[in-house]
């Protein structure tokens, strides 16, 4: 590489090859995430209604299942990142893992509704092996695919594009899932058997556009310091080392308990509160969909003020969206409308996470001559995986403190408060977190100098 490969446009400076990233490469890594929701995002929605409902599982049974799969699960993805870091093909070191892992990814979701009928206790020993499992695959594709938004380029905005592109199609395919999986089981014959059919398509579904992104992808950056393989305690060490990926992390963690708190209320809240639990769905109907005019509208807002000031504005949005549900919150219109504000917020801040914390990889790569995006994606999984169970958690906890009964017609006001509480204002408190710890986030300013440094070191060899 010479140094009429480096383009400096204002106060950035980029590799020729960032900005070639093609509508094609955009829209094929787009359909990783789509495909992670085929079964992935299904199995979170339906499942523990398919393990009470149709297999006559214990709901407190499932409930702890969710929390140690989510826990355990965090801590498979810094192995997995580990990995991802010492992996070395001729197709790069994370686009191979979506080649490897789509056809296991695809059948673990089969087998989660493959469940043995008869003594109860297999069953069980069954459905946690299988959910597991399911959870430890995942981690297996979703980790390296993180991973490969920081090896396409390291243009800033470009990953913002990037990770844009991944949240719509994402927020597509948990569109289609909400709506068509009920209607596909039935076609399928309902039951067990309906389920098993319905999650076969949705797996070779998943494999294909797996394959897709594998296939319409490259890998393009390379380390500027350090080459050869660096042994994990040296890697952890210098992630320790890693001010804003330890503030990322953070933020996903707070992030992430309030997103599961979000979307696990509303069905409580449609039940008890706006006395119909079948408007569940229109609940989920407009904390989903508006984000894709969210999606839309991010890129020009991102360009202009960055990526962390787009995510401040998304927890503000937050913030006012609770604060409208709490000015009439047993009016179905007024929820709605609180909903679709906090929908807006949710995509600033899930259109530049995932990028926020690729700019941390060349920041610790700068700050300690080692780059580790494995490591630095696995442990930001963890962030997000370990709030949304916690987050789930927190569900229960809050429910069992007021002192709720399931199954009931009525509720006590203790435990009406606390549905209150944890669907309009426990988001607020959490929102003004998120806003605490962005605002020491401030890489945004920094990044084109440190990518700058990076390039005069790798042409200079």
């Amino acid at each position: 590489m010479s140094m009429s490969d480096i383009v400096v446009k204002g106060n950035e400076t980029l590799l020729k090859a960032d900005s070639n990233i093609t509508l094609k490469e955009k829209i094929g890594y787009g359909f990783g995430d789509f495909a992670s929701q085929l079964l992935f995002a299904a199995a979170m929605t339906f499942l523990s209604y398919f393990y009470t409902d149709v297999i006559g599982i214990s709901a407190g049974i499932i409930g702890t299942l969710m929390l140690i799969a989510r826990v355990l699960d965090a801590f498979v993805d810094v192995g997995i990142g580990a990995l991802v870091d010492k992996t070395k093909t001729r197709h790069g070191k994370a686009r191979p893992w979506l080649l490897w892992m789509s056809g296991p990814f695809a059948m673990s979701g089969v087998l989660l509704f493959t469940v043995p009928g008869g003594n109860m206790t297999v069953t069980i020993v069954y459905v946690y092996v299988t959910y597991l499992l399911m959870n430890f695959i995942y981690s297996g594709i979703n980790v390296p695919y993180g991973v490969l938004n920081s090896m396409m380029t390291q243009d800033a905005y470009q990953r913002s594009l990037l990770n844009i592109f991944r949240m719509t199609l994402a927020t597509i395919g948990a569109l289609l899932i909400n709506y068509f999986t009920l209607p596909l089981v039935k076609s399928f014959g309902g039951g067990q058997k309906g389920w098993i059919f319905a999650f076969i398509l949705f797996g070779l579904l998943g494999t294909f556009f797996f394959l897709v992104t594998f296939f319409s992808t490259k890998e393009t950056v390379t380390p500027s310091v350090v080459q050869k393989p660096i042994p994990f305690r040296r890697a952890f060490g210098a992630l320790m080392r890693n001010k804003y990926w330890k503030l990322i992390l953070g933020f996903a963690v707070v992030y992430f308990i309030n997103n599961a708190m979000g979307s696990g209320m509303n069905i409580y809240y449609a039940r008890y509160v706006l006395k119909d639990a079948d408007l569940v769905g229109l609940l989920g109907l407009s904390l989903l969909a508006p984000s894709l005019l969210g999606y839309a509208l991010l890129s020009p807002v991102v360009k202009r003020i960055g990526k962390r000031n787009s995510s401040i504005i998304g927890s503000l949005l937050l913030i006012l969206g609770s604060l409208v549900i709490a000015f009439g919150p047993e009016s179905l219109t007024i929820v709605c409308l609180g909903l679709v504000i906090k929908a807006l917020g949710h995509a600033a801040i899930l259109g530049t996470f995932f990028a926020m914390l690729a700019d941390t990889i060349e920041y610790g790569e700068w700050k300690t001559g080692m780059r580790t995006e494995g490591l630095v994606y696995s442990a930001g999984s963890f962030g997000t995986k370990a709030g949304g169970g916690f987050g789930a958690a927190l569900i229960g906890w809050g429910l069992a403190l007021g002192g709720y009964v399931g199954g009931q017609a009525t509720i006590s006001a203790s435990a009406l408060s606390s549905i209150h509480f944890m669907f309009i204002y426990a988001p607020i408190i959490l929102a003004v977190l998120q806003i605490v710890l962005l605002a020491f986030y401030n890489l945004d300013k920094l990044f084109p100098g440190i990518v700058k440094e990076l390039q005069f070191v790798k042409t200079a060899k």
